[in-house]
């Protein structure tokens, strides 16, 4: 899972620069860039602000930071299949 790529990406969406977005949620630039690239871990309560001032439920945040290593080998064709679609419904939606 690579939560970070889903917090760009919704960041990016905003079209806010990360010192803007990191002011908005209350952590520091250097820290959202460490999380945008992998190389922090930000809690749960870190992830419950970006999703409130995104507007967006939590799960789906989760959702947007699913990878395909991270599905089972076995459900991996059916992932391909579904996440186009489930995709274009998160952004119809939030």
């Amino acid at each position: 899972m690579n939560i970070g790529t889903a917090i760009k990406k919704l960041r990016v969406r905003k079209t806010l620069n990360q010192q803007d977005f990191a002011n908005r949620i209350g952590i520091t630039q250097t820290y959202l860039s460490q999380i945008e690239n992998g190389h922090k871990r930000p809690s749960l309560e870190v992830l419950e602000f970006i999703a409130k001032d995104s507007k967006i439920p939590l799960p789906i945040m989760f959702w947007c930071g699913v990878e395909l290593e991270d599905i089972t080998e076995t459900k991996r064709e059916a992932y391909k299949m579904l996440k186009p679609s489930i995709d274009a419904l998160i952004t119809s939606l939030f």
